[in-house]
C-alpha cells in the first residue's frame, strides 16, 4: 500500500515536472509562430504611397506690340507738259519733246539771259498750265550733216514771253557738239506757245525743248 501510493506520487510529480517545462515551451513556440505570421502579413500588405509633381508655373511672357509700317509717302514729281503732237510731215526726220525745266535745271540757264525779267520768271513745275504749241515752223537739217550722215540731237531752254512767243534761247547740251546748235535756235525762234498760266494769270515761263536729227 505504501509502496502504491509513491508510486502515484512520483507520476505526478514527473507528470507536474514535465507541465512545468513544456508550458513555457508551448507559451514560447505559440509567440514565435504568431510573430511569424504577423511579420509575414505585415510584409505581404501593399504599401501605399503618395507621389506628389510639382509643376513649376512658368510667367507670362509680356505680349509684344507689334507697329505697322508707316506707308511712305511717294516723292512728288515734277509736272512736265506733254509731248508735241501733229508735227507737219516734212519734219519725220526730226524728233521734238517739249520738257519741262525745274528749278534745279535754272543753274543751267545762263544768269544774262534772264535780264530785268528774272524775278517774274516762273519753271514748268510752278505754274498751273504750262504752254502748250501753236505754230512750229520748219527745222532745217543741215546740209553738211546730212551729206555725211550725222545724226544728233539738241536740248534748248527757252523762256516763252506773256504772249507765247519766243524771248531767249540757250544751248543746254548737243550732240555732236556745234554740228545742230544753230538750225535748232533758228528754228525754235519761230515757235508760238500758248502762255503759261499762274492764278489764272499768263507768265514767262522757262521751258526745256530737246529736238533730235535723224536721218530716215
Amino acid at each position: 500500500m505504501t509502496a502504491s501510493l509513491m508510486t502515484v506520487d512520483r507520476g505526478k510529480y514527473v507528470s507536474g515536472g514535465l507541465g512545468m517545462l513544456l508550458g513555457p515551451v508551448l507559451v514560447i513556440g505559440l509567440v514565435l509562430l504568431m510573430n511569424r505570421y504577423l511579420g509575414e502579413f505585415e510584409r505581404a500588405a501593399p504599401e501605399k504611397s503618395t507621389a506628389m509633381e510639382i509643376t513649376k508655373l512658368e510667367k507670362p511672357q509680356p505680349v509684344k506690340k507689334v507697329e505697322r509700317p508707316k506707308p511712305k509717302t511717294p516723292p512728288r514729281q515734277a509736272r512736265v507738259a506733254p509731248p508735241l503732237s501733229g508735227l507737219d510731215s516734212s519734219l519725220s526726220g526730226i524728233d521734238m519733246g517739249l520738257l519741262g525745266l525745274g528749278i534745279g535745271d535754272m543753274s543751267a540757264v545762263d544768269e544774262s539771259l534772264l535780264g530785268k525779267t528774272g524775278a517774274s520768271v516762273m519753271t514748268e513745275d510752278s505754274v498751273d498750265t504750262p504752254p502748250q504749241p501753236r505754230s512750229r515752223s520748219r527745222f532745217v537739217y543741215p546740209k553738211s550733216a546730212k551729206k555725211r550722215g550725222i545724226e544728233g540731237y539738241v536740248v534748248l531752254s527757252i523762256l516763252i514771253d506773256l504772249n507765247g512767243s519766243v524771248d531767249k534761247v540757250q544751248v543746254l547740251e548737243s550732240s555732236p557738239a556745234g554740228v545742230f546748235d544753230d538750225a535748232a535756235i533758228a528754228g525754235i525762234k519761230h515757235w508760238q506757245f500758248s502762255p503759261a498760266l499762274y492764278q489764272g494769270a499768263p507768265v514767262k515761263v522757262w521751258a526745256k525743248q530737246r529736238i533730235r536729227f535723224g536721218l530716215e
